[in-house]
């Protein structure tokens, strides 16, 4: 079976030993997400026997929720993946500077100074001499011909400068933007059900089987299944294009997709699918905008 997103070879190897321990596979789950409306629930109801009963599946309660025992938490993210999706490798400054010098005006100047070069130091052959009809070159000339090369050698210089601290100011403004990423990611919480208490969860700390409580304004940081709605609406543009908000019920369309909006009512869901198993991290991937990280710590 192929390896999935976020897994070397080592620990795909230990999580499918612990995957037998859950009525259904990390593939079975990216599977079933990946249905919509109708679909869906047909396949919930003939393949799995209801949401309920992947609940029961997944070890987890939809009224209490997980335990919260670490070694249970370890064997989800082990089997099931992590609630992260690695950023795509940072470019290196020499690599900025490679892209700093495709600009077209840059190209142009680069040239220009390539040119003045070497004009500034072309002699015509016989040019030294003497020759019978000319006159001889005046002091000026000479001097305007030794010092030629000045002006090509200033354009490169100004070309060189501008490509150095226009990498740099990328540079600066990529690694600021990672910081601030990283801070936002290890400060947001999401409201999750374990052992019977709301409580507010790092999102990175979100695990399949989890059981999340959804509300206007939030946005859904993994894939699920809702379990219980109230006038529930989401806004999907962000992963399908379509402005509409989309009413999820539990007979016509209960898949609540991670990246989406909340824009109506309330609800509960049972998480089936974190980081770059989930729809979202899927497309990051396909969009190359994400990397698969080695699962070797």
């Amino acid at each position: 079976m192929t390896n999935p997103p976020g897994q070397s070879v080592s620990a795909n190897t230990v999580a499918e030993s612990h995957e037998g321990e859950f009525g259904c596979t990390l593939m079975d789950l990216r599977k079933l997400m990946e249905l919509r409306g109708a679909d869906a629930v047909a396949q919930i109801s003939a393949h799995y026997g209801g949401v309920q009963e992947i609940c029961t599946r997944l070890k987890t309660s939809p009224i209490e929720g997980l335990s919260g025992n670490p070694a249970d938490l370890e064997k989800r993210r082990l089997v099931f993946g992590k609630n992260v999706i690695p950023p795509k490798r940072p470019k290196t400054f020499l690599e900025l500077v490679w892209e700093a010098l495709q600009d077209v005006t840059l190209i142009i100047l680069e040239i220009a100074a390539i040119i003045s070069l070497v004009l500034s130091f072309y002699r015509p052959p016989g040019g030294d001499n003497e020759i019978c009809g000319h006159i001889a070159s005046s002091p000026e000339e000479e001097e305007e011909g030794e010092t030629g090369w000045i002006e090509g050698a200033a354009i490169l210089a100004s070309v060189i400068i501008v490509v150095l601290v226009t990498a740099f100011n990328d540079w600066s403004k990529e690694k600021q933007f990672r910081g601030l990423q990283s801070r936002i990611e290890l400060e947001q919480k999401f409201s999750i059900i374990r052992n019977g208490q709301l409580i507010q969860l790092p999102v990175a700390e979100i695990v399949v089987g989890d059981i999340a409580q959804i509300k206007y304004g939030d946005l859904l940081p993994a894939d699920g299944i809702l379990i219980q709605g109230n006038d529930l609406k989401i806004d999907e543009s962000s992963l399908t294009g379509e402005s509409d908000h989309v009413k999820k019920t539990l007979d016509k369309d209960p898949m609540l997709l991670s990246g989406t909006h909340v824009m109506e009512g309330s609800g509960r869901m049972v998480v089936t699918a974190v980081g770059v198993n989930s729809q979202t991290g899927i497309i990051f991937t396909l969009l190359g905008a994400s990397e698969e990280e080695d699962d070797d710590d």
